[in-house]
């Protein structure tokens, strides 16, 4: 039985090759109606062990199947996407969502493009010969897959995220299993099945969602496994902190790719009309619920009356008054984030721009929306100016100097991507230098993710880096062989 827009009504495992629902099932609840869009299937640790012992019995096929075979699937499997974007990205709207333009026009095509660059470069893994010490003996370095690979993936950009965990490891010869989110999984279903269509044998990519309160318990059955040979988690920090842990417990090594509370410095001699437009598409693109999202504005003092002007002004001109509010995932997202709010004007902070209340007179009872909200006078010691927003919400600090602003940006937890507008190049790369971030943005949003470029993070925003050379190289094993000539 399918749903209205095509999806299953019920979204199945995929083990082995075969869908199917074992045992109970649970409701996804689409954030713009507040009710039931389809049902997904609910995983036991059971079900999980048959998904890795399923991935285990395809890898020795898989890793020996030849470098331009698995290039061939994976560039069908991104032409099936292609095909289908539209669908697909109404699903992603349906579980999480997110607007036409995040999912349609950003999301999804970026996911097709790190597909494909992805598959570009399985042909060039190889080794080297190096020249070793001892007279009359030879060696060689070889890249070998390391087996199979569990990614633990989040709801807010399923195709990215689901192409990045999967497609990484299945382009250098692993098999995989992704543990879907509960929130997004009808897209994570999806993309299984493009690669199911496009001929990837059976068994080397399964698909395991759970409820909730199962996840510990389905999650670290799988990391137990000793067939399980490295995990890949993209998701919030805290969580990242207990994978980490089990990770460690049983000696598997693990790339992290968590949250971030991420900066755009404004520097004095800043184009405003461009730092405008960056740092207001950074903060609300896909309702802010990016990981690269612009939490934080750091403006220097000279600029700051301008450039708050201006940002009121831009927040103001609305070319669709009728439009809805962006949608956060769920109700008790939007109840965090508008506790974040209350207790910053609590504790002297005041609105740019929105209300306390969050609500619209375009808003629908049922939806959760949340209207932009823009802090200024935030302190550092205030929540919001800490703890990672994912929503529509940024705060503004005025700050003394460029000094000022990379203290305070370095001072989060965080670092994951970062933003700085001046039009002297040579102060942006010296500033970019000094920032603690995975990435560092000069002229341009936070948000930036392109299959050419490393993506990653460092101190609680995680280690190792997906895309590219980077992210193959995260899912092989150097090997060193000698041998008397």
């Amino acid at each position: 039985m399918a749903a209205q827009n095509g999806a299953p009504s019920v979204i199945p495992l995929i083990i082995n090759g075969k869908e199917e629902v074992p045992g109970p099932t649970f409701d996804v609840i689409s954030p713009y109606t507040n009710e039931r869009c389809w049902s997904t299937a609910a995983a036991s640790s059971q079900d999980a062990i048959r998904a890795v012992e399923a991935a285990d019995a395809a890898f020795p096929a898989w890793s020996q199947t030849k470098p331009t075979v698995r290039r061939d699937i994976l560039l069908k499997a991104a032409d099936i996407l292609e095909s289908r974007l539209v669908q697909n990205a109404e699903y992603m709207r349906t579980e999480m969502g997110a607007d036409v333009g995040a999912s349609q026009f950003f999301i999804v095509p970026l996911g097709i493009r790190m597909l494909r660059e992805i598959a570009g470069r399985i042909t060039s893994i190889c080794g080297s010969v190096p020249v070793v010490e001892e007279e009359g003996q030879s060696a060689i370095i070889y890249k070998e897959p390391m087996g199979v690979i569990l990614g633990l993936v989040p709801w807010n950009a399923p195709y990215v995220f689901g192409v990045r965990s999967a497609a990484c490891a299945l382009a250098a010869g692993n098999t995989t299993i992704l543990k879907s989110s509960e929130l997004s999984p009808c897209s994570y279903w999806a993309l299984a099945r493009a690669f199911e269509d496009a001929g990837l044998p059976a068994g080397c990519l399964n698909l395991v969602s759970c409820r909730p309160e199962d996840a510990p318990e389905v999650v670290n059955a799988m990391i137990e496994h000793p067939a399980v040979r490295k995990i890949n988690f993209t998701g919030s920090t805290a969580v990242g902190r207990k994978i980490a842990r089990a990770c460690g417990q049983n000696l598997k090594p693990c790339l992290m790719e968590l949250g971030g509370k991420n900066s755009s410095i404004v520097c004095v001699d800043a184009n405003i009309e461009t730092a405008v437009k960056a740092v207001l598409a950074g903060a609300y693109l896909n309702s802010g619920q990016i990981c690269m999202a612009t939490d934080r504005i750091l403006v220097h003092k000279d600029i700051a009356p301008a450039f708050i002007d201006a940002l009121k002004t831009a927040l103001n001109s609305n070319p669709d008054p009728t439009s809805p509010p962006p949608t956060l995932v769920n109700v008790a997202s939007k109840a965090r984030v508008q506790r974040l709010i209350n207790d910053a004007l609590a504790n002297g902070a005041h609105l740019i721009h929105g209300s306390v209340d969050q609500e619209s007179s375009a808003e629908t009872e049922s939806g959760v929306r949340m209207p932009p909200v823009l802090l200024g006078g935030v302190s550092e010691s205030m929540n919001v100016w800490q703890e990672e927003a994912f929503a529509s919400l940024a705060a503004c600090m005025v700050v003394e100097s460029d000094e000022e602003a990379i203290r305070i940006a370095n001072g989060s937890g965080y670092g994951l991507s970062a933003a700085v507008f001046t039009e002297d190049l040579r102060k942006g790369l010296a500033i970019a230098k000094k920032v603690q971030s995975g990435a560092v943005h000069i002229n341009s949003m936070t948000i930036h993710d392109e299959p050419a470029l490393p993506h990653g993070g460092v101190k609680n925003s995680g280690w190792g880096r997906f895309n590219g050379d980077y992210g193959l190289e995260e899912f092989l094993v150097t090997k060193s062989v000698t041998w008397m000539d």
